[in-house]
């Protein structure tokens, strides 16, 4: 009949509007409520027929919402019976509809209502029938052209909607109600069913199991074969499982649902039939699947990062295994226990646990079960900076897999050793593990395997500063976590895709990168992760130069990693915090945040942080004029990062003992440091250091009188940095510029370089370059003669200065402003007091040898006017 057509939901939508408009023109409810008038389409199953009486009865009531209506079409046991108008009555429609089939089409309809889902096979329905699946098919075609059934979207599948799926179950009743041998054969017909269902998914789960524990089952071509029919029947198997009242079957039936889920991350799924799985071996009073069943809880229970239970789950298992002599149990108790106390920061009893599996594994000679346990074992080495180690761990996993044929475990381990082996900085190696295991998993049809693999490999290749190459590796690690529903997994790979962006300066990208990844941290209850993302954050927003928010952002992440007892991270966090507070000009508390992380990254032997911890002090120390201690600082964390090969940490070592040099009057070392640094820059493709190593070079050439090369050096790091979009820096090396051009006789354009510059630091919130900026412009004014505003400039220079608490600084201020009132004609007690002000100043921050001269001139001001007097 046709009007047991299916519409389409917009249709269905459309055709209930239509209807209620009819009714009364002004009747806008489906308008007022577009998702109640889309619940009230599904509840009538896009039926025309439903649809019509449905919006009969609301035209009877005018005030009735219709969400109130899609409530009770949706939970009312006698909906069937209530879609009747008076006129017009669904239950009369199928009735008619089922009169005019054929027995044995009727009897296959009924039939049909005894499968657990929406949709099912012309296989799962041949059990039903008892007969060929020839003639079974042939019978549900008929069903379709009576439209008492839907042809499903594969072909080979069969649907029935709602409605009709109330009626055949109320017909199937009804029919075996009053003799007992058509209950006996339903009740035959739902138990083969049953039995071909889980029949048929224990044997793909033999595909799903590791390679040597269970011959793969010949009903299966392959495990892509055993994926496609798992995925067809999930809804139906889950939904035995919900209501299967045999504990034996049930149990059977969740063990071999467990695998197939956990490949495709149906992780909330696997929880509940894990559960099920459980319950089924408590009543059956099954002890040795108890344990396995408590076992394989404590796995669901880890992947949704319920931790602790997966712990309490995994001692259970253990027990029980020892309690029944079960080894081979025990030894997977020990392993799974090892993982999860890895997430939870118990790393030590992780590592007992894990080599504890590995021995006993090894004495039954499972080597599949060691393998996995060397695993394990990598991964918590690791976690305590046993990289060594755990890389053997790692490599003696792969082997083993390997030899056993075992691909996907030979893919996991790879993939560790990806990761080992970056921390030991054996990158190229690192790269050939991550894409090999990548590729593995690709070939395997793991999703969520090449998800971990693609974001491993995006750590590696931003270490070599293939930066594009790691955006798209995070970018197709998140993409593929965010399609498998795996938050905390995009969480992570929205925050290593927001290091790589911040390292090529898309500062802006990788703010909402690391807010992202904090967002989904916080809302998993990961403290650790948001600990992290918030440390990102700080530096991303010390880039941008929001310093107060990038302290915030540090202190909050190092306080959390504290209270966990992560000191590494600890590590990196004062790390950060000490740069921050460097450009806060809160020098003292910078250098005891240095010094921490430096001898934190000492105890823990992490010498590449040690290496960066001692370049970020050695940046202090020059602030506070310490500087033979920061040229130590420099060469010690150059040395370091030559020893590593990181040749990038070179670079900017060498850049920064440039600059130490340079205040020590050690001009050709300066020089010679800040043309490595260029040039290292360079062959890596750093344009951002490249332009930093251009202006430092400016101001060294400077020194030495090479005026022409200083200017080309710092107009070559200003046009860089207004390339890149670095403002801030572009600023540094225009005020660097406008101090050269003088040199050159150039005043002009010095003015408009200091003016450009002031005005920039200014927008910035930049006080303390700006009133350097002020003091560069007074100097160039002066240069011209134009006096006041000389003065001015300089004025306002020193008073800036003071505020900022820079004595040295303010000392060289100060001596522009005497060197400029005295060519300004001003008294002698002026200028003889800004020298004396001037020496004063750098007496606070003991510059003894610019005291001595500030004094000197206070002193031969005082004499000429002496002489002048006299002469009079």
């Amino acid at each position: 009949m046709r009007s047991l057509d299916l519409l389409q939901p917009d249709e269905a939508v459309s055709l209930l509007d239509a209807a209620l408009r009819n009714a009364n023109i002004d009747d806008s409810r489906v308008d007022d409520d577009p998702e109640a008038a889309e619940r009230v389409a599904k509840a009538c199953g896009y039926l025309p027929l439903a649809l019509q009486i449905t919006a009969a009865l609301l035209a009877a009531d005018p005030s009735q919402p219709l969400a109130e209506r899609a409530d009770r079409l949706t939970r009312d046991e006698e909906r069937l019976e209530g879609l009747n108008d008076g006129e017009r009555s669904l239950l009369a429609t199928f009735d008619q509809s089922l009169d005019r089939l054929s027995p044995q089409q009727a009897d296959l309809f009924r039939l049909l209502s005894l499968n657990p889902g929406s949709d099912i096979s012309t296989a799962a329905a041949r059990t039903l029938t008892g007969k060929s699946e020839q003639s079974t098919g042939d019978l549900l075609v008929q069903l379709a052209i009576t439209h008492m059934l839907q042809w499903g979207t594969v072909r080979g599948r069969w649907q029935m909607h709602d409605l009709l799926r109330d009626y055949a179950a109320a017909q199937a009743k009804a029919y075996t109600a009053d003799s007992r041998r058509p209950r006996r054969r339903y009740k035959q017909a739902r138990k083969r069913l049953v039995a071909y269902y889980l029949r048929t998914a224990e044997a793909a789960d033999t595909l799903f199991m590791p390679a040597g524990t269970a011959a793969p089952s010949p009903l299966f071509a392959n495990r892509e074969k055993a994926l496609e029919w798992m995925d067809a029947e999930r809804a139906n198997l889950l939904s035995i499982t919900k209501a299967e009242s045999d504990p034996v079957i049930l149990a059977r039936l969740t063990f071999a649902l467990g695998r197939y889920l956990e490949w495709r991350r149906q992780l909330q799924d696997l929880v509940a039939v894990r559960s099920l799985a459980l319950e089924a071996c408590l009543a059956t009073k099954d002890r040795h699947n108890e344990a396995g069943a408590w076992s394989n809880l404590g796995s669901a229970l880890r992947e949704v990062r319920r931790f602790e239970e997966a712990i309490t789950a995994f001692e259970t298992a253990l027990d029980i295994h020892q309690e029944l002599g079960d080894t081979r149990g025990a030894a997977m108790a020990w392993n799974n226990l090892g993982s999860a106390l890895r997430q939870v920061r118990r790393f030590e009893e992780a590592i007992t646990a894990c080599e504890t599996a590995r021995d006993l594994y090894q004495k039954l000679g499972d080597a599949n079960g060691a393998a996995t346990a060397w695993i394990n074992l990598g991964g918590a080495l690791q976690e305590v900076r046993r990289f060594e180690e755990a890389i053997t761990a790692s490599e003696t996993a792969r082997d083993g897999f390997q030899e056993l044929g075992d691909t996907h475990g030979a893919a996991t381990a790879w993939n560790n050793l990806g990761s080992g082996l970056r921390e030991v900085r054996r990158f190229e190696e690192a790269i050939t593990a991550c894409e090999t295991a990548r590729d593995l998993y690709q070939e395997l049809g793991d999703t969520h395997g090449a998800a971990t693999a693609w974001s491993n490999l995006g750590n590696v290749l931003q270490e070599l500063r293939r930066f594009e190459e790691a955006i798209t590796a995070c970018e197709t690690a998140r993409d593929l976590y965010q399609e498998l529903g795996d938050t905390h997994g995009a969480g992570r790979a929205w925050g290593n895709l927001g290091s790589v962006l911040q390292a090529v300066r898309r500062f802006e990208e990788a703010i909402t990168a690391h807010e992202t990844a904090l967002d989904i941290h916080q809302e998993l209850g990961d403290t650790r992760g948001a600990a992290m993302a918030l440390i990102n954050l700080g530096y991303v927003r010390r880039e941008l130069r929001h310093f107060e928010e990038a302290i915030t952002a540090c202190e909050t992440g190092l306080d959390t990693f504290q209270e966990l007892g992560d000191t590494h991270s600890a590590a990196m966090a004062w790390n950060n915090l000490g740069n921050v507070l460097h450009e806060l000009r809160r020098f003292e508390e910078a250098i005891t945040a240095c010094e921490t992380a430096l001898d934190t990254f000492q105890e823990l032997g992490d010498t590449h942080g040690v290496a960066r911890a001692w370049n970020n002090l050695g940046n202090v120390l020059q602030e506070l004029r310490r500087f033979e201690e920061a040229i130590t600082a420099h060469e010690t964390a150059r040395d370091t990062f030559q020893e590593l090969g990181d040749t990038h940490g070179v670079a900017r070592a060498w850049s920064n003992l440039g600059s130490a040099l340079r205040e020590v009057r050690r001009f050709e070392e300066a020089i010679t440091a800040h043309e490595t640094a260029r040039d290292t820059f360079q062959e890596l493709g750093d344009t951002h250091g490249v332009a930093m190593a251009w202006s430092n070079l400016g101001s060294a050439l400077r020194e030495v009188r090479r005026f022409e090369e200083a200017v080309t050096a710092c107009e070559t790091a200003r046009d860089t940095f207004q390339e890149l979009g670095d403002t801030h820096s572009a600023a540094t090396a225009g005020n660097n510029l406008g101090n050269v051009l003088p040199e050159v006789r150039r005043f002009e354009e010095a003015i408009t370089a200091c003016e450009t510059a002031l005005d920039t630091f200014q927008e910035l919130g930049d006080t303390h370059s700006a009133a350097m900026a002020w003091n560069n412009l007074g100097s160039a004014l002066r240069e011209v003669r134009r006096f006041e505003e000389a003065i001015t400039a300089c004025e306002r220079a020193v008073t800036m200065l003071a505020d900022e608490d820079d004595a040295f600084r303010v000392g060289e201020a100060l001596k522009e402003l005497a060197a400029t009132l005295g060519e300004a004609g001003a008294s002698t007690e002026e200028v003889r007091t800004a020298w004396l002000q001037a020496a004063a100043a750098y007496d606070h921050v003991d510059a003894t040898k610019e005291a001595d001269y500030a004094r000197t001139r206070a002193r031969d001001e005082a004499l000429r006017n002496t002489g002048t007097a006299g002469a009079s």
